[in-house]
Order: C-alpha cells, then structure tokens, then sequence
C-alpha cells in the first residue's frame, strides 16, 4: 500500500446543541507510527477520534484507511474491516463487560471476528498477565490491569491500526509509564500504529513520533513530537507545556 495507512481531510462535526466541535481537522497516520491528539478538555480530539473510526458521522470532510473511503463503505463491509482498527478507551471499568471474565471479554472480540479464541492466553500474557488475571472479573483487577486487557483485547484481531482514547489518564503516574512502555514494546513486536488522544503532552511526548495540538476544535500546532517540546511556537502548545510534569516509572 502506498501512502498513509490513515487520511482524514477537512472534519467538520457540530452536535446538535450547536456546538463546533470539530473544525477542519486533517490528519494522517503512516504504518507503524504513532500520532499523538493533545489538547485539554473539550479541544475536539475524542470528537476527532470517533469520527475516525466512523463512531460519528462527520458533517463534512473524508476520512480513507488503507485506500478504503470509510464514510461510504456499506455497514457490513465496515464490520469486516473493523478487526483492522481497534480501540482502547480512556476508561476499561466502563467499557469491560462486568459480567465477563477477563479472558471472557478477550474471547468475544476474537470470536466476533471469527478468529480463534485459543490464542487468549498468549494475548493475555503478551500483555503482562497470566493464568490467574484471565479468571478475574473488572472489578478484580487494578486499573493497569484492567487496561491491559483491554489493549489484549484490541490487539486480539492484529489489527493495522489502534486509536486509543485517554487510555492512560485515569491511572497513577507509575502506573502510566508501565503501560505506555508496553504500548510500544507491542508496538516494536507488530508493527501497529497508533493515533493516541491524550491530554497531557509529556505522555504524548514520551510515545508519539508526531503530534497534532488541537484547542476549540482545529488543529493549531502539528509536527514532530520532540520539535514541539523543545521549540513549539503556538502560545496554546506552550501553556500545555508548562504544565508538564516528567514521567516516572520502569518497564512493565
């Protein structure tokens, strides 16, 4: 395939309420890279990310993954191409099936893909958890934990592309490291992209190749993740950057 893996031009979204949430927004994101969405609350960027994974309808623009135009493709031929792009949201509580085990809820993806759900526990143990963490209901597990299955769950279909939400912002810092860390140690062993939305720049820092800073809906500073931390010019990008504070933590 030729050109970006992800294109999207010109989104444009407003709710009902009349409210611009969207505004213009192009973006891309190439195989095996990661582009970070920063901006605090409200910026666009969740907005920006559901409409990329057709969550949302756009009320203008295009969005085109791996040279399929997603806003046209028929519901059926969506769901197919769906096993391809995943998601990690910002919350695993809430988006776990609290009915479900662990593995349960691992096994559903790859078994709605048609995938064999034998691969559950190397998807669990890729992720950092064993046997034991497969048995445990949500409400079992600590948020890391809890986060890890879902990123097992997304990765269960080996998909081309993850777009992950906040996926770290309700943890402890230590916390975030571990997880960020095995972000892109599964991205090194797959070779996955990632379009990452977080708030807070020193995470996107610390794992995205190229970052877009978005504030009322447009995108107003984009660029090489390091070039936008040691030199960014827009006066939105540098209040986010005073705000930093450094990461801590090891390798999971």
């Amino acid at each position: 395939m030729s050109g970006p893996l992800l294109e999207a031009e010109g989104l444009v979204k407003r709710f009902p309420s009349g409210t611009l949430a969207v505004d213009g927004v192009d973006l891309t994101v190439n195989a095996g890279e990661t582009v970070g969405l920063v901006g605090e609350s409200g910026s666009g960027k969740s907005t920006t990310a559901r409409l990329v994974l057709r969550l949302l309808r756009p009320d203008a623009g295009t969005v085109r993954f791996a040279g399929h135009d997603l806003l046209r493709l028929p519901e059926r031929r969506m769901r197919q191409l769906r096993a391809r792009i995943q998601f990690v949201p910002q919350s695993p509580r809430t988006s776990l099936n609290p009915r479900l085990r662990a593995g349960e809820s691992v096994a559903f993806n790859l078994r709605a893909h048609g995938l064999p759900v034998s691969r559950v526990p190397e998807l669990l143990e890729r992720v950092g958890l064993g046997a034991e963490h497969a048995a445990r209901y949500p409400a079992q597990l600590s948020g890391g934990q809890a986060q890890r299955v879902a990123i097992a769950r997304a990765l269960a279909t080996e998909p081309d592309l993850v777009v992950c939400d906040e996926p770290v912002s309700a943890l402890d810092r230590s916390v975030q490291a571990r997880v960020l860390n095995l972000l892109a140690r599964l991205q090194q062993e797959t070779g996955v992209a990632y379009l990452f939305v977080s708030h807070d720049l020193a995470v996107v820092e610390h794992l995205c190749d190229r970052a877009l800073v978005m504030r009322e809906g447009r995108v107003v500073e984009r660029g090489p993740t390091r070039e936008l931390w040691r030199s960014p010019r827009h006066p939105y990008t540098r209040s986010l950057l005073a705000a930093v504070r450094p990461l801590t933590g090891e390798l999971p």
